[in-house]
């Protein structure tokens, strides 16, 4: 079984907040959609649990949520 193909979300400051990945990225519907991710321990950074909503993300870190991934990347 393959794994889901890993969304590049372009990003203006680096790091950013995992909360506000999710949402920028479209993982999360809202802040408090994440916070109810978070809380259910439904992602994955790097591979690794992570229930921090303010947990510092950099360019090239995957965020994992059920099948889909996504990865911060610096905008242009």
């Amino acid at each position: 079984m393959s794994r889901a193909p890993i969304q590049d979300v372009p990003i203006v400051e680096d790091p950013i907040r995992l909360g506000q990945f999710l949402k920028l990225a479209g993982l999360a519907e809202h802040g408090a959609h994440a916070r109810e991710l978070l809380e259910a321990e439904e992602v994955q950074v790097n591979g690794r649990l992570e229930t921090r909503r303010g947990a510092q993300l950099r360019a090239g870190d995957v965020v994992a949520v059920g099948g889909q991934r996504a990865r911060p990347v610096h905008g242009t």
